[in-house]
């Protein structure tokens, strides 16, 4: 076996490990907000690579949005 096979074979007693830790860490309070900035990033990047003029427009009008 390689060392990138040992790496990237998770089971469901190591998924459960790390989620368990997460919570910990963050709280169960914090999570939603993580995963949303999470998401939203991740939006972003999709935009920026594919050359959206309109990304930085959008992000604009969502910020006069919410400082109603």
């Amino acid at each position: 076996m390689s060392i990138n096979s040992l790496l990237f074979s998770l089971g469901p007693a190591e998924i459960l490990l790390i989620v368990a830790i997460v919570l910990l860490l963050f709280g169960g309070r914090k999570i939603p907000e993580l995963m949303k900035g999470l998401g939203q990033g991740m939006r972003e990047f999709k935009k920026a690579s594919r050359g959206d003029e309109t990304a930085g427009s959008n992000k604009s009008s969502l910020e006069d949005n919410n400082s109603k």
